[in-house]
C-alpha cells in the first residue's frame, strides 16, 4: 500500500543529505517516487548520501539552507510537490551548547520557514515535520513519554525542539483549518541507528569508527538508557504518516510518537558491548564523565501510534544491531554495492510488513 501511495508522487525532502534523509530519499526512490531533496552539503566524509550516489538518482537535488527563505520557496513552487517531508536540522545535543544560536536559528526560524513555504505552495496536501523524542521535558520518570505531555528540554537541542513542536501546534491552528491547506503532523523517534551515519557525538558512528581505527570505544554515560531503534522503524512511521496525510487529510494532522517497544530499551554499556560481539572485534572502556548534560532515562509510549495508525515496531534491538554491523561491514570491505545492500536492507523490511499481521500496511 505504501508503494501505490508513493509511486510518481512528487516529495519534497528537506534533509536529504543526512543520514535518515539518505535512508528515506533511497526507499522513496524504490516505490517510484519523484523526490527534490534541499539541504546543506553532506557534513561528514564518508557520507551515506554520496556514497551511494543519491544526487544521480532523484529527480533534484538542490543543495541550499533553509534559512534562504527565497531560494527555499521557489525551489519549492517551481517542484509543486504533493507532500514535504521535512527533516533538516541541527540534530546533535552536544553541538547545541556550542553553537546554541544556530541550533534556534534551523530547528525553530528553518521549520518556521519549510511551512511557509508550503502554505504558499498550492500544490502541498501533507506535510510530516520530523522533530525528536528530546522535545519532551524529561524529568526521567520510569514510563514513556505520552504525546500530550508537556514539551520542554533541558538543553539548547532539546528545548528548541519542544518550541517546534509548539510552534508547529500553533501553525496549525493558525494556518492549517481550511478545507484547502495541507494536513501537518509531527514526528518525535527515539535513538535511530543504521548503517551510513558516520555524525560525531553520535554512540554506533563512534563505536564503528573505533573498531575500524583499532583504539578503544570510550563512552561517557554507560548507564543512559536510550529508545534505540533502526532507522528503517521510524521511516516507516513516516511514510504511514505520510500516505493517512494525503488521502484522509486532516483526521491525522497531529503529533505522533514512533520509537520501540519497552522491553527494547536498554543501556549506552549494552548497546557498545553488543556492537563489538557483533562485529567480532573492538573493546568498550568507560571514559570520563561530560560536564555537559546529558539524560539518564529516556522512554516513549507508542500506543497511540499503535492504536491510531495501526504502525508497529518489528526489529529487536539486536536485529537492528546486527543489521547495522553488517552494513558497515561491507562498506569497509568494499564487497558489494552499498546502494544496493541499502536497498536489500529496506526489502527485508518490507517483507517483515507484509507478514506481520498487526500492521497497518501489511
Amino acid at each position: 500500500m505504501l508503494i501505490n501511495t508513493y509511486k510518481n508522487k512528487k516529495v519534497f525532502l528537506t534533509g536529504h543529505t543526512g543520514f535518515k534523509g539518505s535512508w528515506l530519499a533511497t526507499w522513496l526512490i524504490h516505490m517510484g517516487a519523484k523526490v527534490c531533496g534541499y539541504s546543506l552539503e553532506a557534513e561528514t566524509n564518508p557520507s551515506m548520501f554520496n556514497e551511494l550516489k543519491i544526487a544521480d538518482k532523484i529527480e533534484h537535488s538542490v543543495i541550499g539552507n533553509i534559512l534562504d527563505t527565497n531560494k527555499l520557496e521557489n525551489t519549492m513552487k517551481q517542484f509543486k510537490p504533493d507532500i514535504v517531508f521535512h527533516l533538516a536540522a541541527q540534530p546533535l545535543v552536544r553541538l547545541s551548547y556550542s553553537q546554541p544560536l544556530l541550533t534556534y536559528q534551523t530547528n525553530v526560524i528553518g521549520t518556521l520557514n519549510v511551512l511557509e513555504a508550503a502554505r504558499k505552495c498550492p500544490s502541498v496536501k501533507a506535510f510530516v515535520n520530523i522533530t525528536t523524542d528530546k522535545c519532551y521535558e524529561n524529568k526521567e520518570v520510569k514510563r514513556g513519554y505520552r504525546e500530550d505531555d508537556p514539551m520542554g528540554g533541558y538543553d539548547m537541542y532539546s528545548s528548541s525542539k519542544g518550541c517546534v513542536e509548539i510552534m508547529s501546534s500553533s501553525y496549525r491552528r493558525s494556518f492549517l483549518q481550511d478545507k484547502n491547506t495541507y494536513a501537518m503532523a509531527t514526528a518525535r523517534a527515539g535513538n535511530v541507528i543504521g548503517g551510513g551515519d558516520w555524525a560525531l557525538d553520535r554512540l554506533i558512528p563512534d563505536c564503528i569508527r573505533a573498531i575500524n581505527q583499532e583504539v578503544d570505544i570510550e563512552i561517557r554515560n554507560p548507564v543512559a538508557v536510550r529508545p534505540w531503534q533502526h532507522v528503517l522503524e521510524p521511516l516507516s512511521g513516516y511514510l504511514l504518516l505520510g500516505q493517512k496525510l494525503l488521502e484522509e487529510g486532516k483526521k491525522f494532522a497531529d503529533g505522533f510518537n514512533f520509537g520501540p517497544h519497552g522491553d527494547c530499551v536498554v543501556t549506552v554499556a549494552q548497546i557498545a558491548k553488543k556492537i563489538t560481539e557483533i562485529y567480532g572485534k573492538g573493546k568498550v572502556i568507560i571514559g570520563e564523565k561530560s560536564p555537559l548534560h546529558e539524560a539518564g532515562l529516556l522512554m516513549l509510549n507508542i500506543e497511540k501510534a499503535e492504536r491510531v495508525l495501526g504502525w508497529t515496531p518489528l526489529y529487536s534491538p539486536e536485529q537492528a544491531l546486527e543489521l547495522t554491523a553488517e552494513w558497515y561491514k561491507h562498506f569497509y570491505n568494499k564487497d558489494c554495492n552499498m546502494f544496493e545492500y541499502t536497498l536489500q536492507q529496506i526489502k527485508e523490511y518490507e517483507g517483515s510488513i507484509k507478514w506481520n499481521k498487526n500492521y497497518a500496511i501489511k
